[in-house]
């Protein structure tokens, strides 16, 4: 299914559709792609920033052990950062976000209008996700938005900006943001940029530094869709003005 524009309708309707899609891909998680004794819930307090998703680490698993494999290959992206300092390293050993079910290992943000409608919208979203990423959590963050005045690059690089002065630059063709970001003896962050119409591509959900999953966001993306309001769709459907 192609993204649609969410550009084209108010940011209510995008909300709605935002919880629908963020419980699908909690509920796809649970489903047999994490492994043992790791589970998502939505919108858990982590005593950081509120996430959609969190993936957590019981710290003694229960009952049988079943569900997915983590994948050790590196996840293939058409852009790759790295830093090369070892500050945020130093501080992942050392700071652990803790939640009463487990330790957090991962969250998964999706970007909402709202997290770019002001100035200080865009910074204490982009604070918070560095925040998050000093305290050893990986990341993953869905844009659907284009770059704005405050973004002009997309969220990637306004969280980036953060971390490493690096260029970035979105292709023109494609302005729309994912990234995986995950923290070990380095951190590095996997972008793929998309554009409206394009099919979703599964993204990694890293669990340690090496090990990862991937997130279904297309077949997510679907189950959501077949779930938003059938009168709403009408404005997302129809072909876009010359």
């Amino acid at each position: 299914m192609p993204i649609h524009d969410w550009t084209r309708v108010r940011s209510n309707r995008f909300h709605d559709f935002h919880q629908k899609w963020t419980v699908a891909i909690c509920n796809a998680l649970n489903v047999g792609r994490l492994p043992p004794g790791f589970f998502a819930m939505v919108e858990q307090r982590t005593g950081g920033p509120e996430p959609d998703v969190v993936t957590l680490e019981l710290t003694t698993p229960t009952g049988p052990a079943t569900g997915g494999i983590a994948i050790i290959k590196p996840p293939k992206a058409r852009f790759i950062a790295r830093t090369t300092a070892g500050g945020y390293a130093q501080k992942a050993n050392r700071v652990t976000v803790r939640h009463p079910d487990g330790a957090v290992v991962a969250v998964l943000e999706i970007v909402s209008p709202g997290n770019k409608e002001s100035r200080h919208a865009l910074s204490d979203f982009t604070r918070k996700a560095v925040r998050f990423l000093q305290a050893g959590v990986n990341l993953l963050i869905v844009d659907l938005f284009p770059p704005g005045k405050r973004d002009p690059q997309g969220v990637h690089k306004a969280i980036w900006d953060r971390i490493a002065d690096e260029p970035f630059t979105l292709p023109p063709d494609k302005p729309l943001t994912l990234a995986a970001y995950a923290v070990g003896n380095e951190m590095v962050a996997y972008i793929e940029p998309v554009a409206v119409g394009d099919s979703l591509p599964d993204m990694p959900i890293f669990l340690t530094a090496e090990h990862w999953v991937p997130c279904p966001l297309e077949a997510t993306y679907q189950t959501a869709w077949e779930q938003f309001p059938a009168p709403l769709k009408g404005p997302l459907e129809s072909p876009s003005s010359p």
